[in-house]
C-alpha cells in the first residue's frame, strides 16, 4: 500500500477522530459520520468540538455524510461501538470497497448474539472480506494530541497484518501485528468489564492494595477466559491485553474505570453512566456467558455483571469475593 493511499474513518466520535487525526499524518482521512449535520458542522470548524474540543482536524481530514467517500479506499477502520457495529457495517455494504481490509476498533461483545466482532464482520461482509481488528492501551485525548501511543494490530493472515500496521503507523502511532484475531479481541472486550471492577473498588475507598489485587486477579480471569476461546497466552500478555488492562483499570479517564467509581460510591447503574457510553456495562453479561459456557470461572466479572444489572449490590459482592474459598495462585 502506498505512501498516498487514502484510509477512511468510519464513525466521528472521540476515538474515530483521534484516529483520523493519526492517521492523517500520513495518508488522506475521509472521516464519515452518520449525522450530515454533526459531519458539516466539524468540517466547516475543523474540530469535533462535542468530543475533542480544542483539538484541530488535521488538514488531510475530509469530515463527510456522504457513503461514497468510502469508495476506492485503501482500507476503512470501522470506530462505532460495538453494540451499533452490524447496523453500521449493513447500511454501508453497498459503499464499502471490495477487496479492501476493514479494520475494526470498538471492544466489545455483542449482546444477544454474544458474538465478537470479528464474527459479526464476517457474517454481513461479503465473504473474502479481509478483517483486521485494532486494540491496546490508547486515550483518545492523548493519540488526538499526538502523544506517542502503542497498540495492536490482528488479522489472520500475518503478511496482511504487518502491512496494515506499516499503513496505519505514524509519527506518534505505532502499531504492532500478530495474526491471533481473537486474543486481541478477548484483551480488548474483557479488560473493560474488569476496568468497571477496579473502578467500583475506588469509589468504594478500599485503598491501593486492595486494587492492586483486583487488577491481578482481573488479568488471572482474562487470560483463563482467552485460553478457552483460542487466544494465545503472549497476546493478552502484551498491549491489546495486559497494557489494555492496566491503563483502563487505572485512570479516571477511562469511561469503564470511571463508571464503576462512581457505582463503588453509591451511584445507581443509570446515575453512574452520566449519558456516556461505558462498553464493559454492555459487555459484561455477554462475557459471563460465554465463560460459563465453557466452565471458565470469572468471578470478578460475575460481580460486576450483577452490579450493573441492578441484581446484586456493590458491598454485597464485595463480600461474596472475599468469602471465596482460599486456593493456589496459579488455579
Amino acid at each position: 500500500m502506498s505512501e498516498s493511499a487514502t484510509v477512511a474513518v468510519v464513525g466521528g466520535g472521540p476515538w474515530g477522530t483521534a484516529l483520523a487525526n493519526a492517521v492523517a499524518a500520513r495518508h488522506p482521512v475521509p472521516l464519515w459520520l452518520r449525522a450530515g449535520e454533526a459531519a458539516s458542522r466539524i468540517e466547516g470548524s475543523r474540530e469535533n468540538a462535542r468530543y475533542l474540543p480544542g483539538v484541530p482536524l488535521h488538514e488531510r481530514i475530509r469530515a463527510t455524510a456522504d457513503p461514497a467517500a468510502l469508495r476506492g479506499v485503501a482500507a476503512v477502520l470501522l470506530v462505532t461501538p460495538a453494540q451499533t457495529a452490524r447496523a453500521v457495517i449493513g447500511q454501508l455494504g453497498p459503499d464499502l470497497p471490495r477487496g479492501a481490509p476493514i479494520v475494526l476498533c470498538a471492544k466489545g461483545i455483542e449482546r444477544g448474539t454474544d458474538a465478537f466482532m470479528s464474527d459479526v464482520a464476517a457474517e454481513i461482509l461479503p465473504a473474502g472480506t479481509p478483517v483486521a481488528v485494532l486494540s491496546g492501551p490508547s486515550f483518545a485525548a492523548d493519540v488526538a494530541r499526538n502523544l506517542p501511543t502503542a497498540v495492536t494490530l490482528a488479522a489472520a493472515d500475518a503478511e496482511r497484518a504487518a502491512g496494515l500496521a506499516r499503513l496505519l503507523s505514524g509519527p506518534t502511532l505505532r502499531l504492532y501485528h500478530t495474526d491471533d484475531v481473537r486474543g486481541v479481541e478477548i484483551g480488548g472486550a474483557g479488560k473493560n468489564v474488569l476496568a468497571i471492577a477496579s473502578g467500583i473498588v475506588a469509589g468504594r475507598g478500599l485503598g491501593e492494595s486492595a486494587r492492586a489485587a483486583l487488577i491481578a486477579r482481573a488479568f488471572a480471569e482474562l487470560m483463563r477466559f482467552a485460553r478457552s476461546y483460542g487466544g494465545r497466552p503472549e497476546t493478552l500478555m502484551g498491549l491489546s491485553g495486559l497494557g489494555d488492562l492496566v491503563l483502563t483499570a487505572s485512570s479516571s479517564q477511562s469511561r469503564n474505570f470511571a463508571f464503576g467509581e462512581r457505582l463503588g460510591a453509591g451511584a445507581s447503574p443509570e446515575e453512574a453512566s452520566g449519558g456516556k457510553l461505558a462498553e464493559g456495562a454492555f459487555t459484561a453479561a455477554a462475557l459471563v456467558a460465554l465463560a460459563r459456557a465453557r466452565d471458565v470461572e470469572m468471578p470478578i466479572a460475575e460481580a460486576v455483571a450483577a452490579i450493573v444489572s441492578g441484581e446484586a449490590r456493590v458491598e454485597e459482592m464485595a463480600a461474596r469475593l472475599l468469602a471465596r474459598p482460599l486456593k493456589g495462585e496459579t488455579e
